[in-house]
């Protein structure tokens, strides 16, 4: 085998490992759309009972029209958001329950 092919197989063996190591990232999920099961096993830091406040917010408000504004969201604070904020999207409309 000449070191060409070795290098490529540590590479690859190395890679692999890495891979295998880290974690899953959690995905962006846009707070507008997702269910509360699909935000909270989706962002780090919120369980179940934030996702349905979330959800609830939400119901009662509408959009939200900033990822800011999870910050009124009943246990979600400064440290909280900071942690979820790039994991965020805001996409489609949803009206608030009259």
């Amino acid at each position: 085998m000449n070191t060409k092919n070795r290098l490529s197989k540590w590479f690859a063996a190395g890679l692999l490992a890495l891979m295998i190591s880290v974690p899953a990232m959690a995905g962006t999920v846009d707070i507008n759309k997702a269910d509360a099961a699909t935000i909270s096993k989706e962002l780090k830091g919120i369980g179940p009972a934030k996702a349905k406040a979330i959800v609830d917010y939400r119901s009662a408000h509408g959009s939200f029209k900033s990822v800011d504004e999870l910050r009124k969201v009943h246990g979600i604070g400064e440290k909280l958001l900071s942690k979820i904020r790039s994991d965020v999207a805001l996409g489609g409309e949803t009206a608030a329950k009259k």
